[in-house]
């Protein structure tokens, strides 16, 4: 069965995430991590596409993504695939993709599940036993969003902005959140959405962006 035609407007909020092709290892080692980092600010300005999270796992990742124009994450992944597809063929020789067949993404659109979809991102290398706990891992978003690292890849949601009055309250606040585990009910939602690139959705407002 073909897959449903990804449509999305303006000021739409997208979980993404990419595999490496039959599940290869796509991050070789931190010099590749940052390449990929350095390609995914370049080219989320260029698409008008705005970073609230992410993660960089062996051979996947994960992105929180509002974009700023229609289907400009379409752009953004393009872009991403054709980079890093150069880098193998150099370090790693072989050619084609590194990547699994077309990217998988799902529409938060609900605030409610925005922050529990950043915090299932930030999670990933703890459920994966990579770590103990989400600032004990480099390569996400978590050390920003929780600890105040600066990062300039990432634009907070309005949602995370409305956790606190200054960035000590919202970083405190967005901390304590993961206190409590993610219900595992929310798990399967969210990896059920992603994998058939459907909607986290509840009735409440469509989720908009700011730069800050």
């Amino acid at each position: 069965m073909p897959r449903p035609l990804r449509n999305y407007p303006t000021g739409t909020c997208l979980h993404l995430t990419q595999r490496g092709d039959n599940g290869a290892t796509v991050f070789h080692d931190d010099e590749e991590r940052h390449g990929f980092l350095d390609l995914l600010k370049e080219h989320s300005v260029k698409s008008s596409c705005d970073i609230h999270a992410y993660v960089l796992m062996t051979n996947h990742f994960h992105l929180l993504v509002s974009i700023r124009e229609q289907n400009s994450q379409a752009s953004l992944m393009k872009s991403l695939a054709q980079r890093t597809a150069l880098w193998r063929h150099v370090r790693h020789g072989g050619s084609g993709t590194m990547w699994d067949k077309r990217y998988h993404s799902s529409l938060i659109d609900s605030s409610a599940y925005l922050l529990i979809c950043q915090r299932y991102i930030e999670l990933n290398p703890v459920r994966a036993g990579m770590v103990d706990f989400p600032g004990g891992y480099k390569w996400s978003s978590y050390r920003a969003n929780a600890e105040g690292m600066n990062d300039e890849l990432l634009s907070p949601h309005d949602v995370y902005l409305g956790l606190g009055l200054n960035d000590e309250e919202r970083r405190h606040a967005y901390r304590k959140l993961f206190d409590i585990p993610l219900a595992e009910k929310d798990l399967e939602r969210i990896r059920f959405a992603t994998r058939g690139d459907a909607a986290l959705r509840k009735p409440v407002n469509q989720c908009q962006t700011r730069r800050v």
